[in-house]
């Protein structure tokens, strides 16, 4: 996710996932700043502040309060200027309506966050060999 370490835009509200995310970018090598906003509704405003560095990508988690991530993405994706950032989803919901929702609303990927923490390292992994290989616009 290295492009010129431009920062991952982490959209959750739970501390330990926080975390664990965090200890799952070190263990793999990613040294993109990550920035951690709790709710939709918080990352909205960071998006729209021209302050703020334009992320490489979110990891997005769909179950949080005052504004969940299906509610985010309903509001991004219909911005000119944020829909074109590549959102993962990042969830422990296994919903089938959750992941149909979620590339109806244009998200490059959903992953379940796995219980077993080399597994959730493997899917860091995976996403971040996807995007360093990839060729943004």
């Amino acid at each position: 996710m290295r492009i010129t370490n431009k920062p991952i835009l982490l959209v959750e509200d739970d501390h330990v996932d926080t975390m664990t995310v965090i200890r799952a970018l070190k263990d793999i090598r990613v040294t993109n700043p990550l920035v951690r906003q709790e709710n939709g509704e918080e990352a909205l405003n960071y998006l729209r502040d021209s302050n703020n560095d334009r992320p490489c990508i979110i990891l997005l988690d769909l179950n949080m309060p005052i504004m969940n991530g299906i509610e985010f993405l309903q509001v991004m994706k219909n911005d000119d200027q944020l829909k074109v950032i590549p959102v993962i989803v990042l969830t422990t919901s296994e919903e089938q309506q959750d992941k149909v929702k979620s590339f109806n609303l244009g998200v490059a990927g959903y992953m379940t966050k796995p219980v077993d923490y080399l597994q959730f390292v493997e899917v860091m992994r995976s996403i971040d060999t996807y995007w360093t290989i990839s060729e943004m616009p």
